[in-house]
């Protein structure tokens, strides 16, 4: 069976590869919001092996549940943060975890699956089959690098290096936003206006940015400390902002100043929506309306951020701000494509 051709207008609308791509980027966005959760309720460090068959399943019997618990028990997170924990709070915190690592289980084979069908019945080739593989081979090592980032608070420190966990989830973005690259390249015809195509670039970009400095917040509990807003301790530069000791490594790890440049990431980020809207004033169609609503969104944002930390990272603003965060850089992202220059 030969492959739909495209519609006399460009676009091949929501065909059965399209509507496929967009089921697979909903199961992404909420497996990066999964994760979030599952960071706020410290559960990650609670499943101490990886096991990507058999651990499909969560154990079955109490003499399972107490075989997992047992060897919870042997590593830090136990011995330091949560001795004495029963096996019904242990369950808890099993079950998120697990739940995660099934959720990206899920979106494996609802991408690897139906991709081969696609092949095989030729809707997928050429250009579009090469970038599915490369978005198969991003999968997979998200997949490991989740484990890499667990084994890191599996040794001494029962916590999850900021820098894996940062790793981890700029993977999940790459991924979500080529997913929506493609969609949109199979459902639109892009604007091509250049009124805003300067300013939609730089301010994903510093979205981008943002987003990454919130790992190391999540990643050092950063959003713990300070919780006054626009303050910080009384102050708009606080102290500690430069501990000598640390040296290069202030920005990644000291918790003042992670909080500090997230806090004027995000105020930065606002900033270049609002001009993003302006400019948005003078484009034209599809693109007046994603700078519109991405600089509205961007002002949300940082509200939910704001509540986030108001409120000492409750676990449903935090996970409201990752949410957020996703439905941000997925309009900027939309309103890089409207802009985008026409093909020579």
């Amino acid at each position: 069976m030969s492959a739909p051709s495209p519609r006399r207008d460009g676009l091949p609308g929501f065909d059965p590869v399209t509507r496929w791509l967009i089921v697979v980027a909903a199961m992404v966005f909420i497996m990066v919001v999964l994760g979030g959760i599952t960071r706020l309720t410290q559960s990650g460090l609670s499943m101490v092996d990886w096991q990507p068959i058999k651990g499909i399943l969560p154990p079955l019997s109490e003499a399972a549940w107490r075989e997992a618990f047992n060897a919870y028990r042997q590593f830090p997170e136990y011995q330091k943060l949560n001795f004495g924990m029963t096996l019904a709070e242990f369950e808890a915190i099993f079950l998120m975890e697990w739940f995660h690592r099934l959720w990206g289980r899920l979106i494996g084979l609802a991408f690897a699956l139906p991709l081969a069908w696609f092949v095989l019945r030729g809707y997928v080739r050429g250009r579009l089959a090469w970038a599915l593989g490369g978005l198969l081979l991003l999968g997979g090592a998200q997949g490991v690098m989740g484990w890499v980032m667990v084994r890191s608070g599996l040794i001494d420190i029962p916590s999850v290096s900021p820098y894996r966990l940062a790793a981890h989830l700029a993977l999940a973005i790459i991924i979500y936003l080529w997913l929506l690259w493609l969609i949109l390249a199979r459902t639109r015809r892009p604007a091509h206006d250049g009124t805003i195509r300067t300013h939609a670039r730089a301010t994903l970009a510093l979205a981008l940015v943002t987003v990454l400095a919130g790992a190391f917040v999540a990643g050092l509990d950063a959003g713990m400390a300070f919780n006054t807003f626009p303050l910080m301790d009384g102050q708009w530069v606080p102290d500690g902002l430069i501990m000598p000791e640390t040296g290069w490594r202030n920005p990644f790890e000291n918790v003042t100043m992670v909080q500090f440049n997230h806090r004027v990431l995000a105020i930065a980020t606002l900033i270049a929506a609002g001009i993003l809207v302006l400019r948005g004033r003078g484009a034209v169609g599809a693109a007046r309306t994603a700078a519109h609503t991405a600089g509205a969104m961007a002002l949300v944002q940082v509200g939910i951020g704001i509540t986030t930390l108001l409120l000492v990272v409750p676990i449903w603003a935090g996970a409201l701000h990752q949410a957020g965060a996703l439905i941000l850089i997925g309009l900027l992202i939309w309103a890089v494509f409207e802009s985008r220059r026409p093909p020579a």
